[in-house]
């Protein structure tokens, strides 16, 4: 039997179901049910009927879908697969923002801890911030913890007054703008598709700038056939399935979640079979504050 064969039968036995991030491996998206970003993971979490989600991507992922699902099993398949940018905000800049700016939201990236979430009013992905940024009714925004998709969210809703803060996705932050360069030297057609997590110098080389589904939705519905790609090289897989006629260039430096990628056919396996990495919440304050951010979340992007 081989290993896909095994996590299929354990999935039936155990009534589960896989949701994969677009940065986990090859082979983890090849097997999982659904493949998506947090955004559409998110969602799915919620419509599934199964007992158990099987959660391949990192904690913060495995908390919200434990959120919003607090009567089903969530399993992640490597317990140390974390976010560094989930944690970087404190409590004491949350409230110190509360209580100098009047009419505030804070609006919380849903890359974070659930206990960063129960700080804040409403949670957002990179897929949805605009519109929901858009729609709050408070004219001051407090945006935790990414201080590059804040940038971008306040350039396209100028309306609105941003404090930011400095927490950064490392593998975005880390790209380098002159790779980026080199790559449109030798590709000039091609088109440079980045997520707003990246860094400002890569984000003004950018034709489109979106979460990384959206990437893959300028990929698959543009005419071109060369693209340069600005954010986690998983997304290679999703890219190519979907555009077999294109190629999909990425930086020398080629950007890397080694969180994402500890997630592997073997660890599935084995929370399949034991029940082991359960995510099971904080304390019950901490869980309904966070879960009514992403509760809204929900509402205000429909």
């Amino acid at each position: 039997m081989t290993k896909q064969e095994e996590i299929s039968m354990l999935k039936k036995e155990k009534d589960a179901v896989l949701l994969a991030h677009y940065y986990v491996c090859p082979e983890v998206q090849e097997i999982a049910d659904y493949i998506g970003d947090s955004y559409f993971l998110s969602k799915k979490a919620v419509d599934m009927p199964h007992k158990t989600i099987v959660f391949c991507g990192v904690s913060f992922m495995g908390e919200s879908a434990k959120l919003l699902n607090p009567e089903k099993t969530v399993l992640m398949p490597d317990a140390g697969a974390d976010c560094p940018m989930a944690h970087m905000v404190s409590e004491e800049t949350v409230k110190r923002a509360r209580a100098q700016y009047e009419d505030l939201a804070v609006v919380c990236y849903i890359n974070s801890t659930a206990k960063i979430k129960s700080w804040s009013d409403v949670c957002v992905t990179s897929a949805n911030a605009v519109k929901i940024v858009k729609n709050l009714p408070n004219k001051n925004i407090l945006f935790i913890p990414d201080r590059n998709l804040a940038h971008f969210v306040a350039e396209q809703v100028p309306e609105k007054t941003f404090i930011y803060n400095e927490g950064y996705c490392p593998v975005h932050e880390h790209m380098k703008a002159e790779e980026i360069k080199e790559l449109k030297n030798m590709h000039p057609m091609a088109k440079v598709l980045v997520h707003p997590e990246c860094n400002s110098e890569i984000l003004k080389l950018a034709d489109y700038i979106g979460s990384t589904s959206g990437i893959i939705d300028f990929a698959k519905n543009s005419p071109d056939k060369e693209f340069i790609i600005g954010t986690e090289s998983g997304v290679r897989y999703a890219l190519q399935k979907t555009r077999q006629d294109a190629e999909f260039f990425f930086p020398k430096t080629e950007p890397i979640c080694t969180d994402m990628k500890k997630v592997t056919l073997d660890n599935i396996i084995e929370v399949l079979k034991n029940g082991s990495n359960e995510v099971t919440g904080s304390n019950q304050q901490t869980d309904d504050a966070a879960k009514q951010t992403l509760t809204r979340m929900l509402e205000l992007a429909k």
